[in-house]
């Protein structure tokens, strides 16, 4: 049935055609969109989760809501199997080079010796080590809550602050709890660091590491009258031994101590995370398919129509072949090996469409919209299985249009 040439009713036959192809396409192109930035999106998580060098995260409501991060990181680390504790806190300050103006950065605060075991295998990499910011502890400027210390004063510097700002070791830095520039407090840059994925956007690119202390007084978060949370932290990253890092009941035991510790913080460990996640992921990818299936049912009914119609206009063929006596065996295998072919030819044009669209706005989308379609992930198995079912349920779709064939009266067909 399928005809290719000149004439109208052909022109009309290939314009048909091409619709059929187009609507199964763009119903095709929607889950490969969907499904594969969403999996990438959530592949990226869990990998992150997984490769995390932590196992235990503690964190508070409200902005900084740790209270006590020294004492607290102290305690957990005198918990069994516990490596190390790491508070961080994370605060927006501005930074000042030179005569210029303010530029906003995302500054945080660790303490060094617990900072870098509690990386994982990729970040460990974009950070020196030991990490050079003066006191490895963070204890003496701390003094016991008092921070009558001396300050180290030294900050880190990520590589594209570097790269936009001119910045490099040895070079002092204004750092201020806002664009006002006296009151900032001169820093030495001792080192720089790489920008994990995770940190994404101008203002993550743009960041800082410093000792604790530094940043809690720095930002108002230190011990004292006017800090609204003492010694502040927004989380405690906590690492353990490594003969227990691949053992969930090992790890929800010491989740479970430190959960006893401090009663009123949220404590969970990664494989919990993890596994919400892959079950959120399983749920979300559903919902696409779901909503996937709404444009491929539309897809197919077109072509149906389609076919259909060509059924219509072939009438007098379809009856006259009949009459001398073609089996109807073939004339459906034609009317299905056209449905086929446009199913076919639909689906890979959809699965072509899909990865050129996302792949468009990997590279010229901006924001959000282009860090989910970097990280998107095509799986060769589901785009096999997409292209399966689309074929397989085109077999519905050319069987309505053969059925209407087959009921052709012979003698109403010619004449």
């Amino acid at each position: 049935m399928t005809r290719w040439g000149f004439g109208r009713g052909l022109r009309h036959s290939r314009l048909q055609s091409i619709l059929a192809v187009a609507a199964i396409a763009a119903a095709v192109a929607l889950p490969v969109v969907l499904v594969g930035v969403g999996g990438g999106v959530s592949a990226h998580e869990l990998d992150q989760i997984q490769t995390a060098g932590y196992q235990i995260v503690v964190s508070a409501s409200g902005t900084h809501g740790i209270s006590n991060a020294h004492s607290v990181a102290r305690a957990i680390e005198g918990v069994g199997q516990v490596t190390a504790a790491s508070p961080i806190l994370s605060v927006a300050i501005d930074a000042f080079v030179g005569s210029g103006g303010a530029q906003p950065v995302l500054a945080e605060g660790v303490i060094p010796d617990e900072f870098s075991p509690t990386l994982g295998p990729t970040e460990s990499g974009l950070f020196p080590d030991p990490l050079p910011l003066g006191d490895p502890t963070d204890s003496v400027h701390y003094a016991n809550g008092s921070y009558s210390g001396p300050a180290s004063l030294d900050v880190l510097v990520s590589t594209p602050y570097v790269a936009e700002f001119g910045v490099t070791v040895g070079d002092h830095l204004l750092l201020g709890p806002d664009a006002n520039r006296s009151q900032a407090v001169s820093y030495n840059v001792t080192g720089t660091f790489g920008v994990p994925l995770n940190l994404l956007g101008p203002t993550g690119a743009f960041a800082i590491l410093l000792p604790l202390s530094d940043l809690q007084v720095l930002s108002g978060y230190a011990t004292g009258p006017n800090a609204s949370v003492p010694d502040a932290a927004d989380t405690v990253e906590v690492a353990v031994a490594s003969s227990i890092a691949a053992n969930p009941g090992a790890i929800d035991r010491v989740e479970s101590q430190v959960q006893a510790l401090y009663p009123y913080y949220g404590v969970s460990a990664l494989s919990q995370e993890a596994q919400q996640l892959e079950a959120a992921s399983s749920v979300l990818t559903g919902f696409y398919l779901a909503l996937s299936s709404v444009g491929i049912t539309v897809g197919l009914l077109f072509l149906a129509l389609v076919l259909l119609r060509r059924v219509e206009a072939d009438r007098r063929s379809i009856g006259i072949r009949r009459a001398l006596g073609l089996p109807g065996s073939s004339i459906a295998g034609g009317i299905l090996r056209d449905g086929f072919l446009l199913a076919g030819a639909g689906a890979l044009v959809g699965v072509a469409a899909g990865i050129v669209l996302v792949d468009a706005l990997a590279s010229w989308s901006s924001g959000a919209v282009q860090e989910a379609a970097q990280l998107a992930v095509f799986s060769p198995t589901f785009l096999a299985a997409l292209c399966a079912g689309v074929l397989l349920l085109s077999l519905l779709a050319s069987g309505v249009a053969t059925r209407a064939a087959l009921r052709i009266e012979i003698t109403e067909a010619l004449r």
